[in-house]
């Protein structure tokens, strides 16, 4: 329903960081307003997880694993979800997904590889 680009994704050391983006170019700013906008992220062998989201109300919240090493924003003006990473781990190695949701609507992102080596 929703298409979402996601941008960001890439190869860094332990301790390394990356910041994610998600754009939905074809919404409109006031629509893009009305959606939770979250992260998850799946690893091979392992099902997709939160890793962070942030209500209309712009109260975030986050996985245990990533709480103080990670932060989720919005832009609404520019519909943008971005997810700043900060000490990346190799367990934090996955495709991460960029997610909108309301109550009719639950889109998903292509999905952008995080790959954090040792």
């Amino acid at each position: 329903q929703v298409t979402l680009v996601e941008s960001g994704g890439g190869s860094v050391q332990a301790g390394g960081s990356l910041k994610l983006s998600c754009k939905a170019p074809r919404l409109i700013t006031s629509t893009f307003r009305m959606y939770e906008k979250g992260w998850y992220r799946q690893a091979p062998g392992k099902q997709r997880e939160l890793v962070a989201a942030i209500s209309r109300d712009d109260e975030p919240r986050y996985a245990d694993f990533v709480k103080g090493r990670f932060t989720i924003s919005r832009d609404n003006s520019k519909k943008t979800v971005s997810l700043q990473m900060n000490s990346l781990q190799p367990e934090d190695t996955a495709v991460y997904y960029c997610n909108l949701r309301s109550q009719d609507l639950d889109s998903w992102g292509q999905g952008t590889q995080v790959t954090v080596s040792s």
